[in-house]
Parts: structure tokens; sequence; C-alpha cells
């Protein structure tokens, strides 16, 4: 058996995560444009892999009437670059420590799309900042290694679950790296106008932090029955949370250096997931 992974220190790296955090947009726009659609928009968001991130793979424009093969985009944190790659190469790179602001970022990305044949409408407004942005390649690393093992334990508890969970995935927009589980209660919702019966969920993630808070994981249900959750006790470290959005928390920094970081994160998950999963299905489940 392996040894658990112990959780570094995710401290003064803020110009760092916040570069990343700005680069991801620049690289989720493009799976906006140009992946198939998802009704709850997992088509926009990144995957975790051990050399960083990387959207799903999406069509290039046909020739001739034949299919022009995949294309996608990867977040490379071991070699520090940007890459749009195809099934038969890389087609370009972009370093990431080269000090580009997010625009001058997603007009290199975009202008490598179009000499691909790729047109469309992006989303610039979601990743555009002419601020310069700062790059530490070793912070970089220390944020992967512990964004594989936060995925690798995700994955691990997702598939001890029922009712066929969402996928791990990291939200551009949030910079956080969470999956949802769906419960069999239904509740009515209402967003602009419209009112949807949509199904109960309890989501696990992980936020790595920003300039006015620590890193830290959540787990949270809606609906939030704070009647019943509030007087159920959590796990040393974690607390219940209702300061803005309810859930629950369990900083980041409780973790850090501990050799048993790792088992005291599963249990949390396990422990939250136990005490709300009955207050999400119907009463005949």
């Amino acid at each position: 058996m392996s040894n658990p992974f112990i959780f570094p220190p995710l401290t003064d790296w803020e110009p760092t995560r916040h570069t990343l955090h700005l680069y991801s947009r620049v690289v989720g726009t493009v799976p906006r444009t140009h992946a198939p659609f998802h009704p709850q928009w997992w088509h926009i968001s990144l995957k975790v892999t051990p050399d960083g991130l990387t959207t799903d793979a999406m069509p290039l424009p046909t020739e001739g009437g034949e299919t022009g093969g995949e294309f996608w985009l990867t977040m490379n944190l071991r070699r520090h670059v940007i890459t749009v790659e195809t099934n038969e190469s890389v087609w370009r790179e972009f370093d990431m420590r080269a000090g580009l602001s997010a625009t001058e970022m997603g007009d290199q990305v975009l202008s490598a799309l179009a000499e691909l044949g790729l047109e469309g409408e992006y989303a610039r407004a979601k990743f555009e900042s002419d601020e310069p942005l700062t790059y530490d390649p070793a912070a970089a690393e220390r944020f992967r290694d512990t964004l594989f093992q936060v995925d690798r334990i995700f994955k691990e508890h997702r598939a001890t679950l029922d009712r066929n969970p969402g996928p791990v995935q990291l939200w551009p927009h949030g910079f956080d790296l969470a999956f949802e589980w769906f419960g069999s209660k239904e509740v009515e919702h209402e967003e602009n106008g419209k009112v949807e019966r949509l199904p109960s969920q309890l989501n696990l993630g992980f936020y790595p932090g920003d300039a006015g808070n620590a890193a830290y994981f959540y787990s949270n249900p809606w609906p939030f029955e704070s009647d019943v959750l509030l007087a159920q006790p959590l796990p040393p470290g974690a607390f219940w949370f209702t300061d803005g959005w309810q859930g629950s928390v369990l900083p980041y920094a409780e973790l850090t250096g501990d050799p048993a970081g790792e088992a005291r994160l599963r249990e949390y998950a396990r422990s939250v997931y136990a005490i709300v999963r009955p207050t999400l299905m119907k009463a005949t489940d």
C-alpha cells in the first residue's frame, strides 16, 4: 500500500493562483463555444490529469465531407505551458511564465484556433484583463500535486456512492474542483421567472483559496434542511457554515502536514454524505 498523501501548505501563492484562475477562464472559453452542449454545463469544465488540467476533446471542422478529427487544450503545470493539441500533434503552446495578461493569452490561444479553421463567438468577457500576471513554477507544481491527489480521493469517494453522481471537474469560473450527487427528492426552483423542478443534490469540492480566503474543502446540500443538519456533529476540524451560503466546510489548513490528512478528508466526505443523504431522498426511498 502506498503512503498517504501529505497535504502541502498552499500559502504565499496567491499571485500564481490568480494567474492560473484567469488562464483557466481563457481555456474554458473554448469548450463553451466548441464542445457539445450539456444542460448542466459540464461541457465547459476542465478535468485533472497528472500534468495539470485539460478540456474534453472537441471536433475539428470537417473537410470535404470527412471528419476533421479532434482537438483539446491543456494547462500543463509540469512544463508550465498551455497547449492546443490535435489528434496528430501539439499545434501550438504558450508559456505561462511569460507574464502575459489574460487578454494577451486569450488572443494567442484564439488565434491558434483560427489557424485550425475554428470560428465562433467567444465569451471574452469571462477572461479579459490587462493586468500583468505573475507565475511561480514551484507554486504551480505544489498545486498540481495537491489537485491530482484531491481529484483521486474525490473519485474514490464518488465510486462508493449510488445514483450515478456527476464527474469530478474543475470549474473555470470559480476555480474549484467538485462533483455532485443527486437525490431522489425534487425541489421547485425559480430563475429568471421560469419555475423548474430540479433534483436535490450534494456536492463535494475543493477551493484553493483567493486573496481574501484560505483554501478549504466543502460539501453542501441543496436544499439545506437547517433544522435537521445544524444539530448534527461533524468530524474534528469541520463545521457547518451559513454566512452567505449554506453547507459544511473543512479548512485545508486543518490537514496541512498531517499524516492522517488524507484519512480525515475521506471521513469528512463520508460523514457529510451519511448525515445529509436522508434529507435529500423521497420518504419512500
